[in-house]
């Protein structure tokens, strides 16, 4: 759903208002979207200042339950917003008139693709440009200030641009509304020349924001519970996948629920993980197909029913298509639908009034839980090392599984870091993020700036490979500035490991950097920083603890030295069925 909230085609100048109001902040346009950023829960707005948005800035700083950081570049922004969104519920960030816009553009296509609500405002041009053929800086030398507006239309649900007071209001809030029903992002782009008006809608302190709840079709909702139920309740062996929009349906309870309910084996789908409790007793671990964990995989597709809960199925997910599933044996259940087998769509459906109305209706069956318990083999231990031995990278996550708690969290870039920490058993209130559907490399430094900013009580521990790092190293500066204390684990194996299991060549291979000496250098004596260099496990070990010990308050990068070719089994898998995916033939026309 894409809602446009602007005035006709072009949008028209600002006309002059014909009263006089006394000039208060409290009375602006500025102090509104301030109030309203911290009403919706944004406590933190990242930005990247321009000439076209300072005097909204200013408005934004003078707000006391704001806080405005400065980001080194505007993808870095959006990222953070990303972040900050999948720790607080909404994120926020700030930028100039198209220079800026496109630039923080891929991060906001990133978060609509994780269904973030993030809202993005411009500053932009003067309103009285509108409309008059000019040509402006920070533009394509067109006298069409529209590219920025049409670019954002694709990645995001609504756009506001507001150049005109008198529905200035309306255009806001109904943006923001739609950013937090629709959970995707949204854009508003403000004249330069507004924010400091003051205006009679904005004489007083706005309303408290509030959204009505959604409320399903209670015919649908009793015949999507009816024959779901009759279609589990003949399976011998069904199961439960939890998915990625769990968090967008805001369903984890209920889904936990129906599990205690219905005694059903647990699993996730990888860009599920961190939305379910994996202490539950009944969780079997990720059904990745062919790179599941071990013998979730085989349960998973050996049951003769499935319900799947807020999935999404992609080449990535699916491992290149190759998934052993029957549409005929699932149920699958999305935010506002529910599809039963080859039968039933109903629509209208939400998956938690769903999930919840399902649970008592369920008969107990954990035959496919005690299947998975007779087959299971515990993990097998990494192979002795010898004294001096580099250091191995499943020697390295079995070190990041210790360190986990219900005060940290764990950033995952994209790459092999996926597999490995796909991995990791998740503590009772252990963060878990990444951005799989995406996938944009170098993702994880903006989204560890904002995740930490928003959850400052949790240690971030960021595992990221130095090609992503490369993309966006430069906001270790704003985690020092900020005061953070997150840890960045940076794998150095000279390039793009990902990319070389899927399909190799020179171009996977970048210029190794002195990843420590660049933090030193950013960190500049400013701020709480600790590097530190790992070649082996005794070094590892050594790190860690200074980390966790005298080095707790402060943000710690340790560079970890690792072969070129080791890499986790499950890429090798991954990557090889999906590079047969990418490299399918083209039909026959």
């Amino acid at each position: 759903m894409e809602t446009q909230i602007h005035n006709g085609g072009l949008p028209h100048p600002s006309t002059a208002p014909s009263f006089v109001l006394p000039s208060s902040p409290s009375s602006s346009l500025g102090r509104h979207i301030a109030r309203r950023l911290v009403q919706i829960g944004v406590s933190d707005v990242f930005s990247v200042p321009g000439d076209f948005n300072l005097t909204l800035l200013d408005h934004l700083i003078a707000e006391p339950g704001l806080n405005l950081i400065g980001c080194c570049n505007e993808l870095n922004a959006g990222y953070a917003a990303d972040g900050y969104a999948r720790a607080r519920g909404v994120g926020a960030c700030v930028v100039t008139f198209t220079v800026g816009g496109l630039s923080i553009l891929n991060a906001i296509a990133g978060a609509y693709s994780e269904n973030l609500p993030v809202i993005c405002i411009v500053g932009g041009p003067n309103s009285n440009d509108y409309g008059t053929n000019r040509i402006l800086h920070h533009t394509i030398g067109l006298p069409d200030f529209s590219q920025e507006f049409r670019s954002f239309q694709t990645v995001t649900c609504a756009q506001a641009v507001v150049n005109n007071l008198d529905d200035a209001h309306e255009l806001i809030d109904t943006a923001i509304s739609t950013a937090l029903k629709e959970c995707k992002p949204v854009y508003i782009s403000i004249s330069c020349n507004l924010p400091g008006i003051p205006h009679p809608t904005f004489a007083r302190e706005p309303v408290p924001f509030s959204l009505p709840p959604r409320v399903s079709n209670h015919m649908g909702l009793e015949a999507a519970v009816e024959a779901t139920a009759d279609f589990l309740n003949k399976a011998v062996k069904p199961v439960i996948v939890g998915g990625p929009r769990l968090r967008f349906a805001k369903a984890q309870d209920a889904f936990v629920e129906l599990a205690n309910a219905c005694g059903y084996p647990i699993a996730i789908m990888p860009s599920g993980k961190g939305l379910v409790p994996e202490q539950h007793p009944q969780f079997i671990g990720t059904y990745w197909g062919a790179v599941s964990s071990n013998f979730c995989g085989e349960i998973v597709e050996s049951a003769d029913a499935y319900m799947f809960v807020g999935p999404i199925f992609n080449d990535y997910s699916s491992v290149g298509y190759s998934l052993l599933i029957k549409k005929e044996k699932s149920v699958i259940v999305q935010p506002n639908r529910i599809t039963i087998g080859n039968g039933p769509s109903l629509g209208w459906v939400f998956m938690a009034d769903f999930l919840k109305a399902l649970a008592p209706r369920l008969k107990k069956n954990s035959t496919a839980l005690e299947n998975y318990r007779r087959i299971y083999v515990p993990h097998g231990i990494p192979v002795k090392r010898e004294q001096g031995e580099p250091l191995r990278v499943n020697i390295l996550f079995k070190h990041i599984q210790n360190m986990l708690g219900g005060d940290t969290a764990v950033i995952a870039e994209t790459g092999d870091s996926w597999f490995n920490c796909q991995k990791l058993r998740l503590p009772e209130n252990c963060g878990y993020e990444f951005q799989m559907q995406y996938g944009s490399i170098g993702w994880s430094v903006g989204a560890t700036l904002g995740y930490a900013q928003a959850a400052n009580d949790k240690r971030v521990i960021a595992c990221i490979g130095d090609g992503s790092f490369q993309v966006t190293a430069q906001d270790v500066s704003t985690m020092l500035r900020c005061g953070q204390r997150s840890i960045i684990f940076l794998i150095n194996n000279g390039g793009y490991t990902i990319e070389v299991e899927i399909h190799d060549g020179p171009y996977n291979v970048i210029k190794n950097w002195d990843y420590t000496k660049l933090v030193d250098a950013i960190h500049n004596g400013e701020g709480k920083c600790w590097t530190a260099k790992v070649r082996t496990e005794d070094e590892l070990t050594e790190a860690i603890a200074t980390a966790t010990g005298d080095q707790k308050d402060s943000l710690c990068f340790i560079e970890v030295f690792a072969h070129k070719d080791d890499t986790s089994k499950e890429l090798l898998e991954w990557g090889s069925r999906v590079s047969a995916a990418n490299s399918r033939p083209p039909n026959p026309q």
